[in-house]
């Protein structure tokens, strides 16, 4: 796979479809200033995963800092959203590591193991829930964001847990932000059936969790953002995702006829949603740090 390259003070602009592999921030620093319709994402969740990759956004040691990490990037991507954009965040929870600095795999889960574990944060206890996904949350919308609704993504086929002392977690959330008070939604355009007719989609998603064959851990279900974009977006327009992976978003931009961007900073992911969404070289773009 060849791709493009640009310099490190290059403006970036774009005019159709693109995976750029770089930095987040660093990528977002360099695109024009309201030039995506929509962004969805869901970054790497703090304590849960090791990517083997320098300067990895989840292995921070304080949890504050993981949480000031992913404001910068979203601040940063404010400027990149349209003033009546929507930004759609998937986030998880974890528990406190208790100070172990490992965590041993799961009977059920072997992919949990990790040989280092950030400690519990200050103020917390063992086997305490973390909180993150409300924590990052109320950050940004001290930041300025508009916090318009916290989805439940129910998760019917949830991974067990081997737990006695507390029920299984089957769920995370979705976070709606906007830019503005007022901003492009088309609720028409995602409303369900109740048996009586159509009403407005409650906050509560029912959508199995799906694995992608290549992808080393979880990505999101097609089903859980193709509501999203459909109600925030028309067809042409951009939507950003800054921790791209293996290309969902992608693939349920393009189905639904609009255009991506999307931002990857380990190569074998880009090299996956490349391959996934049949993207040419001229659609790959190598961001000098």
């Amino acid at each position: 796979m060849k791709t493009q390259k640009v310099g490190k003070s290059e403006l970036i602009r774009f005019s159709d479809s693109v995976i750029f592999e770089g930095d987040a921030l660093i990528v977002l620093q360099r695109l024009p200033d309201e030039s995506v319709q929509c962004m969805i994402t869901s970054p790497p969740y703090w304590g849960l995963r090791d990517y083997a990759f320098p300067s990895q956004i989840g292995l921070e040691p304080t949890l504050p800092r993981y949480v000031n990490r992913l404001q910068s990037i979203f601040t940063e991507a404010r400027r990149v959203l349209k003033n009546d954009g929507v930004f759609w965040i998937n986030i998880g929870d974890g528990y406190t590591s208790g100070n172990r600095g490992w965590r041993a795999p799961d009977k059920k889960n072997r992919a949990r193991a990790m040989s280092v574990r950030p400690d519990t944060p200050e103020g917390l206890k063992p086997k305490d829930l973390l909180g993150i996904p409300w924590r990052l949350a109320l950050a940004l919308q001290e930041d300025g964001w508009y916090l318009r609704a916290d989805i439940i993504w129910n998760k019917p086929n949830a991974q067990p847990e081997s737990v006695k002392d507390r029920p299984t977690r089957a769920h995370e959330y979705l976070f709606m932000f906007t830019k503005a008070e007022r901003y492009y939604y088309d609720r028409e355009s995602i409303m369900e059936e109740n048996g009586h007719g159509r009403r407005n989609r409650r906050s509560v998603w029912s959508v199995n969790t799906q694995a992608f064959p290549g992808a080393h851990f979880a990505t999101f279900p097609p089903a859980l953002i193709e509501p999203c974009i459909q109600s925030s977006t028309q067809p042409g327009d951009y939507v950003l995702d800054p921790f791209f992976g293996s290309g969902t978003a992608g693939v349920v931009a393009r189905q639904l006829g609009r255009r991506y961007v999307g931002i990857e900073l380990h190569r074998e992911y880009v090299e996956l949603a490349a391959e996934r969404l049949k993207a040419d070289e001229k659609a790959i773009v190598k961001v000098a740090a």
